[in-house]
């Protein structure tokens, strides 16, 4: 394999990063960003106010993944928790290695943060995403249910 190379997103690579978030859309059967969603990921995302951080993995200077990733807060552990909320790898790119150093990273990123935690969301038909996760000895939090109020 050619040298992976992760890195913070930059405004040099927002394009393949947009391509990339559609990557996802296509994966997760979703609509693809419109073109206002587009403009607010590169604002949110490397604007002045930044609302999310974003790491971008490339193999010989060719964008084939990202993950996004920012801050939520525990009450109870009186720490921040890492929430990541894509982590994403172009499918002929997939079985490299290159899922699990974008997850490593991320887990440096909060263990340098000094976050009680790291979590994330798996669609349940994701069943390769869950086979990395498991491999990893991550727990399914059974004990909670996800829900959503759309604004």
């Amino acid at each position: 394999m050619k040298r992976l190379i992760i890195r913070p997103l930059t405004r040099r690579h927002a394009s393949a990063f947009l391509s990339l978030v559609d990557g996802l859309a296509d994966y997760e059967k979703l609509r693809r960003p419109t073109r206002s969603a587009r403009a607010r990921l590169l604002r949110d995302g490397l604007g002045r106010k930044k609302r999310f951080n974003a790491l971008l993995a490339t193999v010989g200077g060719r964008p084939v993944g990202y993950a996004i990733f920012f801050e939520t807060y525990s009450s109870f552990r009186a720490n921040p928790t890492l929430f990541l909320e894509d982590l994403f790898v172009a499918p002929e790119h997939r079985n490299e290695g290159i899922g699990l150093r974008l997850f490593q990273r991320c887990l440096a990123e909060a263990r340098r943060r000094r976050c009680a935690r790291m979590e994330w969301i798996v669609l349940d038909w994701n069943k390769p995403a869950i086979r990395f996760y498991r491999r990893l000895k991550a727990r399914w939090m059974k004990d909670w249910l996800l829900y959503r109020l759309d604004l």
